[in-house]
């Protein structure tokens, strides 16, 4: 069984506390890693500056690499779900490169021990990010042997006759060129910062709001005409399952069963697993999404945003209304993470963007 992670909303983050490359975070400036140059995407449709949504400290086992993956999107709401008005960015680095950027000579060891504490922090064995312990087992008796191999095939599996820079370039504005410090353009709107807590979902019993549960399910009875029941133990009656809404959409019906168990939740990681569509996805969804454009390797799905995410995404600008609409954002990466060895750009990604056929019921 495919374990999922559930990031939720763990409170604003504190302007006099400095958040950081490892911070899982909605909102705010990204906090790069000390040896990525960051450029600030621009929206493909309307050439807008696109603001940060999420950062997620997301390391692999068997891997030597520091790794965070940035989500930005287009605030214009002629841009509003639309997958063209987003982009996601991975950042990779390792600790020698942190050392060799900072100049300092204990910073590895201070590296490591914010790498742990991070991790940690989203669940017990998150630092596996959802393998299960065979897998575990296996990577942790292989990584000493093949971690120096990992990062060399990485490095030589990148095809270098291709730019695969240029065009990420090309929808970016100049951030500056402080590794450290890259200044985002003032006309683009900032959300507010939030820290994500991570827990597995199979540590949610204790989590479930069937009071909130149940407001939302008589809204959406009261919109859709139809009789649900109540829930109960975090599990949809019978009628549940078979209801037919209004416009048919079963698929929508199952991913409000999925996430009934902690409605709140932003973010479900499950790298390698499958995502939950809110709507019935593309027939050819596998085909459209691209491989690896630096590797040509398989992408694989590895975070989705969620609903509830959509009314956290407030500017930090009280006199600034500016709204981001949508239903669900799923994030494939590259199967093998590659890096190209000194590289101090980021890697552009793949996600689908799927509007909400009911945004009404989440607020």
């Amino acid at each position: 069984m495919e374990a999922v992670l559930i990031g939720i909303c763990d409170g604003a983050i504190d302007k006099k506390k400095n958040a950081s490359y490892f911070t899982n975070k909605i909102g705010d400036r990204p906090d790069i890693l000390p040896v990525i140059t960051l450029q600030y995407p621009m929206c493909t449709l309307c050439q807008r500056g696109l603001s940060h949504v999420v950062q997620v400290y997301c390391p692999l086992a068997a891997s030597l690499y520091h790794r965070t993956i940035n989500v930005f999107a287009c605030t214009n709401p002629h841009c509003n779900g639309k997958s063209e008005s987003w982009i996601v960015l991975r950042s990779q680095c390792l600790d020698d490169d942190i050392k060799a950027s900072s100049g300092r000579q204990d910073d590895k060891s201070v590296q490591c021990k914010e790498s742990s504490i991070s991790r940690t922090d989203w669940s017990d064995e998150a630092d596996d990010w959802g393998l299960d312990d065979e897998e575990q087992n296996t990577v942790a008796e292989s990584s000493a042997q093949t971690g120096a191999d990992t990062v060399q095939t990485q490095s030589n599996s990148i095809n270098d006759g291709m730019d695969v820079n240029s065009k990420l370039q090309d929808l970016c504005i100049d951030g500056g060129l402080d590794h450290h410090i890259a200044l985002q353009p003032t006309d683009v709107p900032i959300f507010q910062p939030f820290y994500i807590s991570v827990m597995e979902e199979t540590d949610l019993d204790g989590f479930h709001d069937s009071d909130h549960e149940n407001k939302l399910l008589r809204e959406y009875e009261e919109r859709e005409g139809v009789i649900v029941g109540e829930i109960r133990s975090g599990e949809a009656l019978e009628e549940y399952e078979k209801a037919k809404v209004k416009h048919g959409d079963e698929v929508f019906t199952s991913f409000m069963k999925k996430i009934s168990l902690c409605p709140e939740q932003v973010l479900r990681y499950s790298w390698g697993g499958s995502p939950q569509f809110i709507m019935e996805p593309p027939s050819n969804l596998n085909q459209k999404v691209p491989c690896c454009g630096q590797c040509g390797s398989l992408r694989v799905f590895e975070f989705q945003l969620m609903p509830a995410l959509v009314s956290l995404l407030c500017s930090v600008d009280t006199h600034s209304d500016i709204a981001l609409e949508f239903g669900t954002v799923l994030v494939y990466t590259c199967r093998n993470s590659c890096w190209k060895s000194g590289s101090t750009f980021p890697v552009e990604e793949f996600l689908f963007v799927q509007s909400d056929p009911d945004q009404k019921l989440f607020k």
